[in-house]
């Protein structure tokens, strides 16, 4: 496939229309959404009792780390695409780059529907709290495909009314996308209100009825530095790097951003320390309130996992339990909006390149957005919906962590040694140190889990296809490594 900027060099361009506050807006409600509202008895479920908080702590640390890599290649590289232009610069945008960035492509068309797909499907749960049939299950299936030496690969899914709710939740988010980038600046700033209003009222009912006894009700061992801990630990901080991830989302809007070269690395790190300090709060405050135990049944049974709905039943009662349901759905739409949104523009970017399929390059004629990109992205996390919530978040960071950000971790210290003159408007404090921590951290939660094969075996799977795809494309069009270097096509200005 050869570069399409002459296709597109009528299209018109994008429009730099949100500054710092829209796009700090924009990521925090990104990072909140349902996931901490939905995932604490995943966490407690991954270490058996209150030490799971040291998940969401660990997260945050590495969350910090992460997205200082994120923030020194977002302010070198302020353009759309976030990691697929990151990954096409360090290695070289006429080789190994362009592999690279096309499998970064590759592993999106998965991890980010089912991103999405899990905001809808929490968002569903949380429904399930006025309407209990929600949850009714009509059908449930677990496929396995043999690997000869390597086990099977399994693909479960399951369908209850709430599946076709979070479907509709998909095609809705897409239909409120459809329209200029300034409205969606101004309407993520209200979500935003809804958001931190809703985290305010719960940190407020926690601390003003604080158990000390009931947050602190460790069981025995509980801190023995032992394999299980360990194990338990990786488990927790799968589920805490789900709930924190976000932070980047900023860095594939680069061409809508104003003054991108400062305001990537402040939205980004400014959004990371705000919910850190939130998330560490709340989860703290519900477990001053609801034992904990409760919470684990829960999360055995993949049903009633609507914990802030019974923490603020048991202080207020349940009209006040039936406002916290109705104002954390609105939080995980926010999520849902924003994440669909960012993702949204990441194909488009490599398809001006030349290096994704030309039609993901459209942008509308009115609107100027790229729908193409927007439509088929909406499409595919529907059909993720039907995946249980605890297997998408699962499956989601594996292959997230495997095909982009050890990558990109390396990637910035490469790109330190290859480019050292290279101009860096923001540069990771304490260098190297905090790319070094992430690696290690995404390397444990891979391979300190219980059943850790599992989402492994998805992530090589999608390696192997896509590596195959890519080379089939480049023999047929003549590009490297059969041919002579694409050379990148230009970015339109903003």
């Amino acid at each position: 496939m050869q570069p399409s900027s002459q296709n597109n060099s009528n299209s018109p361009g994008l429009i730099r229309g949100m500054g710092l506050g829209s796009a700090t807006a924009l990521n925090m409600i990104d990072m909140i959404g349902v996931g901490p509202f939905i995932t604490m008895p995943l966490v407690l479920s991954a270490m058996g009792g209150p030490q799971a908080m040291l998940g969401w702590v660990v997260g945050a640390l590495l969350a910090v780390c992460d997205g200082l890599v994120s923030a020194e290649l977002g302010a070198a590289f302020p353009g759309s695409g976030g990691s697929y232009r990151y990954l096409s610069e360090i290695y070289g945008p006429r080789k190994w780059g362009r592999l690279i960035s096309f499998l970064f492509i590759w592993q999106l068309s998965f991890s980010a529907p089912l991103s999405i797909a899990s905001g809808c499907i929490g968002l569903a749960g949380y429904a399930a709290y006025y309407w209990p049939n929600l949850e009714t299950v009509y059908a449930a299936h677990t496929a396995a495909l043999p690997i000869p030496g390597a086990g099977s690969l399994q693909v479960s899914w399951i369908v209850t009314p709430g599946t076709a709710l979070a479907i509709v939740i998909c095609f809705f988010t897409v239909l409120l996308l459809y329209r200029r980038i300034t409205v969606i600046g101004r309407l993520s700033k209200v979500l935003w209100l809804g958001v931190m209003g809703t985290i305010g009222w719960i940190i407020f009912a926690g601390l003003t009825h604080f158990n000390v006894a009931r947050a602190f009700d460790f069981p025995p061992g509980a801190f023995t530095l032992s394999h299980g801990f360990f194990t338990g630990l990786g488990g927790a901080m799968l589920v805490a790097t789900y709930d924190y991830w976000g932070y980047y989302n900023v860095c594939y809007l680069g061409d809508e951003i104003k003054d991108p070269t400062r305001n990537i690395p402040r939205a980004l790190l400014l959004s990371i320390l705000l919910v850190a300090c939130l998330y560490l709060m709340m989860n703290l405050c519900i477990l001053a309130v609801v034992p904990w135990r409760e919470m684990l049944q829960a999360a055995h049974n993949n049903s009633g996992l609507y914990v802030v709905s019974l923490f603020m039943q048991r202080i207020y009662g349940p009209w006040a339990a039936r406002l916290v349901t109705g104002l954390i759905i609105v939080t995980a739409f926010a999520s849902v909006f924003s994440l669909t949104l960012g993702y949204s523009r990441v194909p488009y970017a490599a398809a001006l390149d030349g290096n994704y399929f030309r039609a993901f390059a459209k942008v509308h004629p009115v609107y100027r957005f790229p729908h193409v990109s927007l439509l088929a992205l909406g499409g595919v996390a529907a059909m993720f919906c039907f995946l249980r919530l605890r297997d998408a978040i699962a499956a989601l960071v594996v292959i997230r962590l495997i095909l982009q950000f050890l990558v990109q971790a390396v990637g910035l210290m490469v790109l330190r040694v290859r480019r050292p003159e290279m101009a860096r408007p923001f540069r990771m404090w304490l260098y190297p140190v905090p790319a070094l921590v992430a690696i290690a951290g995404f390397l444990f939660i891979l391979f300190n889990r219980v059943n850790w094969q599992k989402e492994i075996r998805y992530a090589v799977v999608i390696l192997l296809v896509g590596l195959a795809i890519y080379m089939i494309r480049a023999w047929r069009g003549r590009e490297w490594p059969f041919g002579e270097p694409v050379a990148p096509a230009p970015s339109p200005s903003g």
